[in-house]
């Protein structure tokens, strides 16, 4: 069996009495597209910056690319790319400027910049606005560009924080596209976070990590069985009686998101009409539907998932000051 490109065991990461990551074993295979969702202080941001080196374990072991992410910190950084949430180029400066500025930081050859350059722009279709300023593209354009930095010197690992964060939904599927086809042509991992769960079934697995551990793993398809049957949607005039009463009367658990109650029942069609006639608060709307990773994410974490605040910022201020520490 091949190694995993990302293998991590007994990984913890405390500060002072809060820990933020509470031992978890991680593998990730060679040319997948792998999402770690969690909620906001699941540990997510700390397992990502530590597979980065962006900040060291307290303890366990973290391998990226078969190299121990303390042992060799600077052959991790070499063999990865980094696309975080909050944008990194420089505004004054021309697509291909940032480029070359970061093929220089990672010592790629002068023979091959140029083409190597070029690649990368044409793979996000931005070879006709290479020479304009990055302060003249819209937010799609430098979330492309992005990219093309991010697999620059042909990384083994890709990771995504947010990708398409902000996004339009025509401007989040091209990407996509975009994504596929550099994890197809380059053959890289990616290793990715997003809140938009229509996204992650894009991905070949998921972890789901809440309070510092993994609750789940698997694909798509696996993780969805964890849901059982049909979720209805009920909405009422009084959620709360309506809980209660579903409870006592069905004896069944009602969820409360967004002012509507969640109910999971093995047969929705069977589920409705007792739902009329034994619950006696009145019913404003209903719907029923297959289980989706929301559904997933609340019945493991008890919350839905919400865009993550804008913590990334200091991580590339941070990622900044390392690799130029580097490199020297």
């Amino acid at each position: 069996m091949p190694q995993p490109v990302i293998s991590v065991r007994d990984l913890v990461k405390t500060y002072g009495k809060v820990e933020a990551v509470r031992g978890i074993d991680l593998e990730v295979r060679s040319g997948e597209i792998f999402g770690f969702l969690g909620p906001n202080g699941a540990g997510k941001s700390t397992t990502i910056s530590i597979l980065c080196t962006l900040i060291r374990p307290t303890s366990g072991v973290a391998q990226v690319a078969g190299i121990d992410v303390l042992k060799d910190p600077s052959a991790v950084r070499a063999r990865i790319g980094l696309v975080f949430q909050d944008p990194s180029l420089d505004g004054q400066l021309t697509g291909r400027e940032n480029l070359d500025f970061h093929a220089y930081l990672y010592g790629l050859p002068a023979s091959t910049r140029k083409q190597r350059i070029d690649d990368a722009l044409s793979i996000v279709e931005l070879t006709d606005r290479a020479d304009s300023t990055v302060l003249t593209y819209s937010g799609g354009m430098r979330r492309r560009l992005e990219i093309a930095r991010g697999i620059l010197h042909y990384p083994q690992v890709l990771f995504l924080d947010e990708p398409t964060l902000g996004l339009d939904p025509q401007t989040r599927n091209k990407i996509w596209d975009y994504l596929h086809s550099v994890r197809t042509r380059e053959h890289i991992t990616i290793f990715m976070t997003t809140h938009y769960m229509d996204e992650a079934e894009f991905c070949d697995r998921i972890a789901i990590i809440d309070q510092g551990k993994i609750v789940a793993l698997g694909t798509p398809s696996e993780l969805k069985t964890k849901v059982g049957g049909d979720v209805v949607t009920i909405t009422t005039p009084d959620t709360a009686f309506a809980s209660e009463e579903i409870r006592r009367v069905m004896q069944l658990e009602a969820t409360q998101v967004d002012g509507t109650l969640l109910v999971e029942v093995p047969d929705s069609a069977s589920f409705m009409p007792r739902l009329f006639s034994e619950l006696s608060v009145p019913i404003t709307a209903v719907s029923a539907r297959r289980p989706s990773l929301d559904d997933v994410f609340l019945k493991l974490t008890g919350r839905a998932i919400r865009e993550q605040g804008n913590t990334s910022l200091d991580t590339m201020r941070n990622m900044g000051r390392i690799w130029g520490a580097g490199r020297r």
